[in-house]
């Protein structure tokens, strides 16, 4: 299933720029939330494989106000465009704020150093873990120079979008997330060891042909029938189409289906 959109962008606003030493790092839209923690895995895995705790915390909630507001100050900074106040900027999804600083950063080559306490938050009471992870909705990464942080404010301001400078960048390409509330630094590692490519363990296998023998008395049959009607070889192939929204943006003159019976 694909869904395109189309957008127009003043050509000199297409690549990202070298974020510098000392450039500030911030979070733009909405705050932290208990939600979404782990959805990027669970997304990934075969219906009925995850338990009941992933499957309620991976949920996402969206809040398309904030988004909207977001998006409007992203807008307002490319349209200054050589004044343009962003360097690089990165969406937050899977693995929330763990994956989007650090790739933002290693992107231009950079290190970084942020305050786990600076990260604007709905709900108290979540550890760092739940803080650095959760994949909350409506927000992105972003680096400005600190000279642009007025600006940037009063663009913020006046579309009333929240924001915090949670971090700076660094020349040594280490990346550190302090917690001034215990004093210790839940995350201190290289970012290669993070994002690079680590070598591969290799780890010696010896096969063993199976001699176990066959009895059918032993299989269950329902198992065994929603085993079979599970293969895609198998299966009705409906569900490719049906699985997903067939009117994207509400401008679709027919649907793909055909029939009485709706057939795809």
């Amino acid at each position: 299933m694909i869904a395109g959109g189309l957008g127009s962008i003043q050509a000199q606003q297409t690549h990202k720029d070298e974020i510098p030493e000392g450039a500030l790092l911030i979070q733009l839209g909405g705050p932290g939330m208990l939600i979404g923690l782990g959805g990027g895995a669970a997304s990934s895995m075969d219906t009925g494989t995850n338990d009941a705790s992933l499957d309620f915390n991976s949920v996402q909630r969206g809040n398309p106000e904030i988004e909207r507001r977001a998006q409007e100050v992203i807008d307002r900074c490319w349209q200054l465009g050589d004044q343009n106040p962003i360097i690089s900027i990165h969406d937050v999804g899977a693995g929330g704020l763990s994956n989007a600083f650090p790739e933002l950063v290693n992107d231009a080559g950079r290190g970084a150093v942020f305050e786990l306490r600076e990260v604007p938050l709905e709900e108290h009471g979540l550890t760092p873990l739940q803080i650095w992870c959760n994949e909350s909705q409506e927000r992105y990464v972003l680096s400005i120079l600190e000279k642009d942080l007025d600006t940037f404010r009063a663009i913020c301001e006046r579309e009333r979008c929240p924001f915090a400078v949670v971090g700076t960048a660094t020349d040594d390409g280490h990346l550190k997330v302090r917690d001034d509330l215990f004093s210790n630094n839940p995350v201190d590692l290289p970012l290669n060891v993070l994002l690079g490519k680590p070598p591969k363990p290799r780890v010696p296998t010896n096969g063993y042909a199976v001699q176990k023998p066959f009895h059918a008395g032993d299989i269950d049959i329902t198992e065994a029938a929603y085993r079979v009607l599970r293969l895609p070889a198998v299966a009705a192939k409906n569900f490719l189409i049906t699985i997903g929204d067939r009117s994207v943006g509400g401008m679709t003159h027919r649907d793909q289906m055909v029939g009485k019976y709706q057939t795809p």
